[in-house]
């Protein structure tokens, strides 16, 4: 993967430089806080390979790139501090609902150390099994240093998560760290050491102890952004530099100390009490609601949201919620196995095989959540059943998490405990969600419009549902499925173009090239019009005109896009001869195009012919794999 180029497009795709405001990422995702998100094309981000998905949800724009979005973030951030930077000159900030704006502060602020919180939870694993083995004594130095290392970014917390939220709400992040450090200061702390309760100027202080602690900050820092906004507009312009940042701390932390920090413990530990006691009434039921559930939170980006929950119950001494979650991620992972053991497709069996070791080892089940099972969608069903299955399994067994990790991989076993119990539960999922896959099928087609039968020979044609076109493929897609397919008998597709004829894999497009958008075949242009390969109904029309769906009498859908990103020309040099919804004939003009000023601009002409509903029949056959072909000359046959 050329991680620069892909960089670039994304980029260019959300909208340019100037509508990113922030950009964050996690262990799959950038997640991107644009200034307009009405600027950013999905639909073409989704079809740019080396991304898997693009989610909205918490106020950001997340884009699903997998194990690599640390290199393509390098690449990003290269281009400008898109790092909480200011946003850009004369943009309009997208108006957010309170809910929106509370998940994408805790989502935004939590990712980034998210990375850091395994590494140093899997320390933490490791010193609990070399403990348990009598290889490491717990009053030694190595223990001391080890454990340091593990400890010191659940310990300092506060001060971490001030740089974070500052970030994330465009303030000084280092007066924010600066908050959450005098939490941690050795005068501080001492109070708290020597009694329960301290004065300021005479006013009673409640004294805590705020190593790990996560709400105090979030309330801390939403107050002191609000706080340097008035600041600034009431200080003079050439002392804001040390007035500000002296003002905000002589305000805020005080403040935090009497009344913020305290208060934020006290929300923490009621949350974390209500979920706790919803957990511990019926384990039962809450795993089977977490196990079924917890994939789709994942899916919407906000299963980040937890984490203080999850964090406050392991200084309470251990959480509940991690394993009965772990449940559906184990299941996701059990239908990336039983795919791999069902299907015969090579290009599906590797997807999915490698998609199940990277879960088994990394813990990252994005590719198997959007390679799999959103394309094949008959397996949303066995997610949730093989999760709740799980999910109950694990809550009767009553397992805790110890060591805080949030990724479910071989190596993180030992922060759970018990661990044998943990992985029964973890096992059970997978078997589930394996067996059903197996069992069951994975995949579902019509046959006569009334009857649902499985399909054995799974190809990349029937994620034509879920892939799209840039914002103009998404149409064309979601248009044309909607055509019934009802008695389908023998058809002959012709050609809609004079030209040459190319196989769809040497196409320049890794969504037709794929046969992610069905089976057909491609045509380099000798002559700039494009024609009618049947006699049907004009189903997709597009205002860019570069592209159009055509159904047949005998319900073949065909989709011909003439160009590669040609959809960039925002229809320059396309003249469009009908209207969706037109009848035609075979060989009636339906686009003529400028080859030439096409060619000028860039663009290659390569015009992938494919039938997008190629899974309704049993053959799509090209009728020439190379050479020459005219207009109305026979290009596919399709057999029911």
């Amino acid at each position: 993967m050329d991680h620069n180029k892909l960089a670039q497009n994304i980029v260019d795709r959300v909208g340019g430089r100037d509508n990113i405001q922030s950009l964050t990422h996690c262990a799959t995702r950038l997640r991107f806080v644009l200034n307009d998100n009405g600027k950013a094309d999905a639909g073409s981000l989704e079809n740019t390979a080396g991304i898997l998905k693009v989610v909205e949800s918490g106020g950001q724009f997340q884009v699903v790139v997998g194990n690599e979005v640390s290199e393509v973030y390098k690449h990003i951030v290269k281009e400008g501090d898109f790092d909480g930077g200011e946003p850009g000159e004369g943009s309009a900030k997208e108006k957010k609902g309170i809910r929106s704006a509370i998940f994408g502060l805790i989502s935004g602020s939590l990712t980034p150390l998210i990375p850091v919180f395994a590494g140093a939870g899997l320390v933490k694993a490791l010193l609990i099994v070399l403990e348990k083995l009598g290889w490491i004594a717990v009053d030694s130095g190595t223990y001391a240093i080890l454990a340091a290392a593990g400890n010191s970014i659940f310990y300092f917390l506060p001060i971490l998560l001030g740089i974070t939220i500052a970030k994330v709400l465009n303030v000084n992040s280092y007066v924010a760290a600066a908050i959450g450090a005098a939490l941690m200061e050795p005068n501080f702390t001492a109070l708290a050491a020597a009694g329960s309760a301290t004065h300021f100027l005479g006013i009673p202080v409640a004294l805590m102890n705020y190593a790990s602690s996560v709400f105090p900050m979030f309330i801390a820092v939403s107050i002191y952004a609000v706080l340097e906004k008035f600041l600034k507009k009431i200080t003079h312009r050439n002392i804001q530099l040390f007035a500000v940042p002296f003002l905000s701390l002589v305000i805020m932390v005080p403040l935090t100390a009497m009344l913020i920090g305290p208060f934020g413990q006290y929300v923490g530990q009621w949350i974390g009490d209500a979920v706790n006691f919803l957990i511990n009434s019926n384990s039962i039921i809450a795993g089977i609601i977490l196990g079924g559930s917890w994939s789709f939170l994942v899916l919407l980006g906000l299963h980040w949201a937890t984490v203080p929950i999850i964090m406050n119950n392991l200084n309470a001494g251990g959480d509940l919620i991690v394993p009965l979650a772990a449940t559906s991620i184990a299941a996701s992972m059990g239908i990336g196995l039983g795919v791999f053991l069902k299907t015969k497709d090579k290009d599906l069996k590797a997807l999915s095989g490698s998609s199940f070791l990277s879960a088994i080892l990394s813990g990252v089940t994005e590719p198997i959540l959007y390679g799999i099972i959103l394309r094949y969608r008959k397996t949303l069903i066995y997610l949730v059943a093989a999760g709740a299955i799980g999910g109950g399994v694990m809550g009767y067994l009553g397992v805790k998490l110890i060591a805080f990790n949030f990724f479910l991989n071989v190596f993180t076993l030992p922060a759970q405990s018990p661990v044998l119990l943990y992985v029964i539960g973890i096992l059970v999922a997978i078997a589930v969600g394996a067996l059903c896959v197996v069992l069951f099928g994975y995949e579902k087609k019509k046959d006569s419009g009334t009857v649902e039968t499985e399909v054995e020979n799974t190809s990349d044609n029937s994620n034509h549902q879920q892939s799209t076109l840039g914002s103009d493929r998404e149409s064309v897609e979601q248009n044309t499925a909607d055509a019934s397919t009802n008695n389908v008998v023998d058809s002959l597709i012709l050609s809609p173009l004079d030209g040459t004829v190319i196989p769809l894999s040497e196409v320049e497009d890794v969504v037709f090239s794929s046969e992610s958008m069905g089976k057909g075949a491609a045509i380099i242009p000798s002559r700039g019009q494009l024609v009618s390969p049947v006699d049907g109904v004009v189903s997709v029309t597009m205002k860019s005109a570069h592209a159009i769906a055509v159904t047949s009498d005998e319900g073949v859908e065909i989709l011909m896009h003439i160009g590669i990103d040609t959809v960039k020309l925002k229809g320059q040099y396309f003249t469009q001869k009908v209207q969706q919804g037109n009848r035609i004939q075979k060989g009636q003009v339906l686009i003529e195009f400028d080859m030439e000023r096409i060619r000028e601009e860039g663009f290659k002409l390569t015009t992938p012919v494919v039938v997008t509903n190629s899974d309704q029949f049993s053959v799509v056959t090209p009728l020439l794999t190379e050479g020459t072909v005219a207009v109305k000359e026979g290009l596919l046959s399709v057999r029911s």
